[in-house]
């Protein structure tokens, strides 16, 4: 005798019955990039296509149509108009992240809006903070002060969540710290717990102008190779007071994904990066896949490998097409 598990699957109805991993709109943040200058300004980036850079009157707009869809979560970049060696518009209450911030709480109080806490965005150098210029990587312990800082700016602008994702040692001790001081004991931290050194992020730097003026950011940032590492490097921010972990990137780590799944019990989030969103689209384009079917199950496999959140370039469309049924 043996089992015949097509039983199950023949009728519709009961397949849908035991259906164990379902995606929502509910699982998905959307990233936007906020750019520094004139009312009006949206330009879309040739290598993510239906993704763009866009000003905070355009960005406000966009939370508008994200609502019709069900979507009411993001998460923010930053493209400023001057970048420094510390990245000192992400130190101002009047930089480019925390006027978002502001603009779209007041025209939309009912987004979640999540603050992407870096600095390769805002410095000359691309890297993720102050550098240490005799061993060429980012002074992890001088970075740590200014990351603080730039915490308790966004939540003074209002900000829902804050997301660091520069991956150095303590920062989630750091932030905490600086938040609570600041009376912000309330304001979750979901943090890039273990992110790697990875080649997917390439079209993510020409939409937030973030590429490394020298080296690579392989001294801070968690080697491919290292599971161990990777399960450790997450735990150690649940230690430090995280709410919310993250793999970043996704597709190629969900092993990862579920390692860590089985090691906490905190919320856990994925991040679907640029890469990953890119070769789909031009797989798409290019009649190789149907697109929407594998961007679905690539989704569903993010669901089904152990994350509770999915920020993904993808939301817009998947959200349509979870309207549709």
């Amino acid at each position: 005798m043996f089992k015949r598990f097509r039983r199950t699957r023949i009728n519709p109805k009961l397949r849908t019955l035991l259906t164990q991993t379902r995606l929502s709109v509910d699982d998905f943040i959307y990233p936007l990039f906020i750019k520094a200058g004139e009312k009006g300004y949206k330009k879309e980036i040739g290598s993510m296509p239906g993704v763009y850079q866009m000003g905070i009157d355009e960005a406000v707009k966009e939370c508008g149509a994200l609502k019709k869809l069900g979507l009411y979560s993001i998460i923010l970049f930053g493209i400023p108009d001057v970048k420094d060696s510390v990245g000192s518009d992400a130190l101002c209450e009047h930089g480019i992240i925390a006027e978002a911030i502001r603009a779209i709480k007041t025209a939309h109080p009912d987004m979640f809006v999540v603050s992407d806490l870096c600095f390769c965005e805002y410095t000359d150098h691309g890297h993720c903070g102050i550098l240490d210029l005799e061993h060429e990587t980012v002074d992890n312990d001088a970075t740590l002060d200014i990351l603080g800082k730039q915490a308790v700016i966004h939540a003074k602008a209002g900000v829902d969540m804050i997301a660091p994702s520069g991956m150095m040692d303590g920062m989630i001790t750091a932030i905490r710290s600086a938040l609570d001081e600041a009376g912000f004991i309330n304001l979750p931290i979901m943090s890039y717990s273990t992110k790697f050194a990875s080649a997917y992020y390439g079209p993510f730097r020409d939409v937030a102008e973030s590429a490394p003026s020298f080296g690579d950011r392989r001294s801070y940032q968690m080697n491919p190779a290292n599971r161990d590492e990777a399960i450790l490097e997450s735990l150690e921010d649940e230690k430090e007071g995280a709410d919310i972990l993250m793999v970043k990137p996704a597709l190629a780590y969900m092993d990862i994904v579920r390692d860590i799944r089985n090691n906490s019990r905190l919320p856990l989030a994925v991040y679907n990066v640029s890469g990953e969103y890119s070769m789909l689209k031009y797989a798409g384009a290019a009649g190789l896949i149907d697109y929407d079917r594998v961007m679905m199950e690539t989704l569903l496999g993010f669901k089904r490998a152990g994350a509770d959140i999915i920020i993904t370039y993808h939301a817009k469309e998947a959200a349509a097409l979870l309207q549709k049924g």
